[in-house]
């Protein structure tokens, strides 16, 4: 059995989050389990590449410290890095179990991230562990706690061992809905795309190329009047790529806009013009700082919603999904 840790924190001597990691690699050990730990504030210029490393992996432990806010950095990278590299078959069956301990106020909601990140990805989870502590101290003294550790990498040990089942995810609809047929990557494929990313030369050449369209297209946005009535249409048209199955009306409701940007997806064909209708597909609201943010690249309508920097989406999910579909700015 094949046990990988994840360890998302910044390695720093006062962190309870490596106590707790510790103990658990310790009871493994004692089942005989191979277990490999990546801190990854060690690999930060090839977490990209990290996503290789689950080939190998029964089960993983995802462990995370909370200093402020959320789970961090490190950790966000490496589950982006999962969804845009991972082999998403491997990781359907591999169990995870989070670790999150805080220092401020937030564990349960950063463990609960984590997650829905990991059965977004299509992985199976096991019950976690989360806690508050100032001081390792406070771990290290308390035999009662340790046992407690103890159970918790006994019961990820079972799961992988008895192959432990559970119900689907309603948040797994998000995975089968955001891939269109065909577009998953072999695992050299993701191989040489992560191979890519971990060029630091190669991305600073794509920040750059990034950077001078999103100025590019910023400044002619500023020229325009907020009421043009042309905003916007020339991108989507331009950006437009048909997907088989693809199909749907959306209409788009911006600030300081009279009327609706209405978006029509039937096939190989194309409608993008300002104006009204009676019932669309799926109807959002937003402000023009987000789609402009969605033309630039630098959102998609998907993330928009889920990060909550949409106001309003009405609609069938899977149908929103497809818009970022033919719709690749």
């Amino acid at each position: 059995m094949n046990i990988n840790i994840y360890y998302g924190g910044r390695g720093l001597i006062d962190d309870s989050t490596l106590v707790v990691l510790e103990q658990i690699q310790k009871v493994l050990d004692e089942l005989r389990v191979s277990v490999h730990r990546y801190n990854l504030y060690e690999y930060k210029s090839t977490i990209p590449t990290l996503p290789q490393t689950l080939k190998d992996a029964d089960a993983i432990v995802l462990a995370a410290t909370v200093e402020w806010y959320g789970y961090g950095g490190y950790m966000a990278q490496f589950l982006d890095a999962c969804w845009q590299f991972g082999d998403k078959e491997k990781i359907a069956g591999i169990y995870m179990m989070p670790v999150v301990i805080a220092k401020t106020y937030g564990e349960r909601e950063a463990i609960s991230d984590l997650e829905t990140a990991w059965e977004i990805l299509g992985g199976r989870k096991v019950e976690g562990l989360s806690g508050y502590f100032q001081n390792p101290s406070e771990l290290e003294m308390s035999e009662r706690l340790k046992l407690l550790i103890e159970k918790k990498a006994e019961d990820l040990y079972r799961a992988v061992n008895q192959k432990q089942v559970s119900f689907p995810a309603s948040n797994q609809v998000i995975r089968r809905g955001s891939l269109p047929a065909g577009s998953n990557l072999s695992p050299q494929e993701s191989e040489q795309l992560s191979e890519y990313v971990s060029d630091e030369n190669y991305v600073q050449t794509q920040k750059e190329d990034i950077l001078d369209l999103t100025q590019f297209y910023k400044g002619r946005l500023d020229s325009e009047e907020a009421g043009s009535e042309e905003e916007y249409l020339s991108e989507i048209r331009k950006a437009f790529k048909p997907q088989p199955g693809v199909s749907g009306t959306y209409a788009i409701a911006l600030e300081e806009k009279k009327q609706k940007l209405i978006i029509k997806v039937s096939g190989a064909q194309l409608s993008a013009e300002y104006g009204s209708i009676e019932k669309a597909d799926v109807e959002m609201q937003m402000s023009r700082a987000v789609m402009d943010s969605i033309v630039d690249g630098r959102m998609t309508f998907q993330r928009a919603f889920m990060s909550g920097e949409m106001d309003k989406m009405k609609g069938d999910f899977r149908i929103l999904c497809g818009l970022d579909q033919v719709l690749p700015f």
